[in-house]
């Protein structure tokens, strides 16, 4: 019995720890603030068209024609991302769930679309731990191609 339990008691603390670290309770810190989105933390699982910074920046989506064509394509592309979740939606503003296949991990995926400007901004968070192994970077420059593929930015 005792062999059992030596081997069991690993499994039961690894699956406590993944649950615990799945972030299933909504991030309250994000969002638009003064027509940006909120900035990354200082770790390296982030990435923004908003930051300054090189190891954060990931350029904007260039819209090419109207951007009342382009925000619908990027709606649904977004909303058919794997274990995507529209959490928070306005004419101009996306906040997406993006659940990972595997252990659960939620990152915050959020999209900003700024017509003056002729950009979609975005920004990709992981909302637990510290590295991201690129899958924000990553994240973003897929929607990038399927949005270039759509013909609706550059």
């Amino acid at each position: 019995m005792l062999k059992l339990f030596n081997l069991i008691a690993p499994l039961i603390t690894l699956c406590a720890f993944l649950g615990a670290c799945s972030g299933s309770s909504r991030i309250k810190d994000i969002g638009i603030r003064d027509a940006k989105l909120t900035p990354c933390p200082t770790s390296p699982n982030c990435v923004s068209s908003d930051a300054r910074d090189t190891k954060h920046h990931i350029a904007p989506f260039a819209l090419i024609g109207s951007s009342t064509d382009v925000w619908p394509t990027a709606r649904s592309l977004v909303s058919n991302l794997p274990g995507a979740e529209i959490v928070t939606e306005t004419p101009d503003y996306l906040h997406v769930e993006c659940r990972s296949a595997v252990f659960g991990f939620v990152d915050d995926l959020e999209l900003h679309l700024r017509p003056e400007e002729g950009v979609i901004a975005v920004r990709s968070a992981a909302r637990t731990g510290k590295y991201d192994f690129g899958v924000n970077r990553k994240r973003i420059e897929e929607l990038r191609t399927a949005l270039q593929k759509h013909g609706v930015v550059r």
